[in-house]
């Protein structure tokens, strides 16, 4: 989890922090802290606001029907719908997400998306309303702690009080949310601070918290002792992660492993930072990842992690982890920095400074017989498990050959969004690339419900580019309700469900580990196409081959959001896969 650089988690103290936003000479104007709230995020340059009106949020509404022409909301079905989305919006865009929603349950049900943001680096700042402030500690209607509920799960929080914080706190909480290792913020805004009017002095934004740094000084001795052991390097071998997407650093990144001539693959949230056909990239990390990368991890000689936190479904086994290699690992946030896995070299700082000075220094190389070791691995997982992924010849449907069959239409330039499951690994296993920003899901946390309300953001996030999102038939049904949102709003989203009848993940480790004792993983689910009919979006279900790719066609030539539930085989497993508490050398094909 991420500390480095992060103020203390506060409740209504911390004054003079905040005053060192304030600005220094305004003209004044008398106005609520409702419209200060919403001055704020115009200065900011917000566009799009996901939440859900509420008693102790409604003096904000009350003020947003004045802005209808400035501020874009969207109305969601339920609280965690509206944060989720927020996600999507923030991963599609590269902005900060902002969400809304009232006291009590409604700020409670943002805890998940808080929690899932907060591990994947997402940058959002949250508003909830609060009950008046005498009323604090009484447990009035729908009075929660919010401030220390969510104090884990997001990098700063803070409760306002007294209407004239609310400009230097604001301007604070974009700053902290948006800047260093991104994350979520949550501003908790008594009902009273809303309603109250102060001397508005203007809004400034915030650039400096003295008690915050965003970016860890560049050490450049470290960059030369790691460009040192790159060329000196037999088989040097380079894993990323979104740190290169947050940092803007794709290009930077680009350029790093061209001139090294180095093999690179990625994290799951790392995927299409590289272009997925880029000839150095050689795959995915992890415990469902693909062979060579995984077995490779140790045999090669200079390890060199960029954006990534060596999270345990990317290492197994720490203590069999790269053992006989000389890591280096570059990342802005340096709690990461040897945290799981020890460093020979730490390169702190943001990848779009640092990597260009990497650059500079290495040689330019090629590593023919290491490449050459990646492809043979390439070819024999290609043979034991992607050939009958891909291309199968039994009768059932395999969601592999849907994700290639979306590939072919799409040709890599949707931005997808996946659920969590099986169909999240196959998805992103087989998935095509071209352009950055183009993967969206929840990683870290692993929230199932979290691709519908994400899709609904990713498309206000990026209105031009296809949106599809993959769902799982259990996925799917935890945040359904969706449907009204994209019913209301109009937003054109592609759902695909791949429905195996099953809890699909859960009954494979059950079925491997625990004897094919199957406990409570047969799900059943409704007739996703006449549901989506209820919410007037139009949609069909695929059952056999000879319709799939006529199905997905019209799916994604389809004029608005559209519905395409495809069974797919019952008891197909996902491999290669990695079992808990082995080595990543361990890796299975079968």
């Amino acid at each position: 989890m991420q500390t480095s650089g992060i103020i203390e988690k506060t409740a209504p103290a911390d004054k003079a922090a905040v005053a060192e936003t304030l600005p220094l000479k305004a003209e004044t104007a008398a106005i609520s802290g409702s419209q200060a709230v919403l001055e704020a995020f115009v200065a900011e340059g917000v566009d799009t606001i996901f939440g859900y009106p509420g008693g102790a949020i409604m003096p904000i509404y009350d003020a947003l029907y004045d802005y209808h022409d400035k501020l874009k909301h969207i109305l969601v079905r339920h609280e965690q719908g509206g944060i989720h989305a927020g996600q999507g919006y923030a991963r599609a865009s590269g902005k900060t997400g902002v969400v809304f929603a009232t006291s009590g349950p409604g700020a409670t049900n943002l805890v998940t998306g808080l929690a899932d943001a907060m591990i994947d680096s997402t940058p959002l700042v949250c508003i909830t309303g609060q009950v008046y402030a005498h009323l604090l500690g009484t447990d009035a209607f729908q009075e929660v702690d919010v401030i220390n509920i969510t104090t884990p799960v997001t990098k700063w929080n803070y409760q306002v009080t007294d209407a004239t914080e609310i400009p230097a706190v604001l301007a604070k909480a974009f700053y902290i949310a948006g800047t260093g290792r991104p994350g979520p913020v949550l501003i908790d805004i008594t009902k009273n601070a809303q309603l109250q009017k102060f001397d508005y002095e203007g809004y400034t934004k915030c650039t400096h918290i003295r008690s915050y740094r965003p970016k860890p000084i560049v050490r450049k001795e470290y960059v030369e002792e790691a460009a040192k052991l790159i060329n000196e390097a037999k088989k040097p071998f380079v894993l990323f992660g979104q740190g290169v997407i947050l940092g803007k650093a794709e290009k930077e990144f680009k350029a790093f492993i061209e001139k090294g001539g180095l093999p690179a693959a990625w994290t799951l949230l790392g995927l299409s930072a590289l272009p997925t056909d880029h000839p150095q990239n050689v795959g995915m990390l992890g415990m469902h990842g693909n062979y060579g990368p995984n077995v490779l991890t140790n045999e090669c000689d200079v390890l060199i992690a960029v954006g990534m936190r060596f999270d345990d479904r990317v290492t197994g086994r720490l203590d069999k982890y790269a053992k006989q290699a000389k890591v280096i690992h570059l990342d802005i946030d340096p709690a990461e920095i040897d945290k799981n896995v020890k460093s020979a070299v730490p390169v702190w700082g943001d990848c779009k400074e640092t990597l260009p000075l990497l650059t500079s220094l290495i040689e330019a190389k090629q590593y023919p017989e290491w490449m050459a070791k990646f492809k043979e691995f390439t070819q024999k997982e290609i043979d034991v498990v992607i050939k009958d992924e891909l291309n199968p010849t039994s009768d059932e449907l395999t969601m592999g050959e849907v994700i290639k069959i979306l590939n072919e239409i799409t040709e890599g330039n949707a931005i997808i969004v996946t659920d969590v499951g099986q169909h999240q690994m196959v998805t992103c296993r087989y998935a095509k690339f071209n352009q950055t920003k183009s993967n969206v899901t929840s990683g870290g946390a692993g929230t199932m419900g979290f691709a519908l309300p994400a899709a609904i953001g990713a498309k206000f996030g990026a209105p031009h580019r296809t949106v599809v999102a993959i769902i799982g038939d259990g996925g799917v049904q935890m945040t359904i309700q969706e449907l009204g949102t994209i019913m209301q709003t109009g937003t054109d989203v592609k759902i695909l469900i791949l429905n195996n009848q099953f809890l699909g993940m859960v009954r494979q480790w059950q079925q491997l580990f625990h004897d094919k004792r199957y406990s409570f993983v047969d799900i059943e689910s409704p007739d996703y196409v006449q549901v989506a009919k209820g919410y007037r979006i139009e949609g069909q279900r695929v059952t056999e081959r000879e319709n799939l790719k006529a199905a997905v066609k019209a799916m994604l030539e389809h004029n608005g959001a559209y519905l395409l539930e495809v069974m797919v085989g019952k008891e197909n497993n996902v491999f290669p896969m990695v079992p808990q508490g082995c080595s990543v050398a361990e890796i299975r094909l079968s």
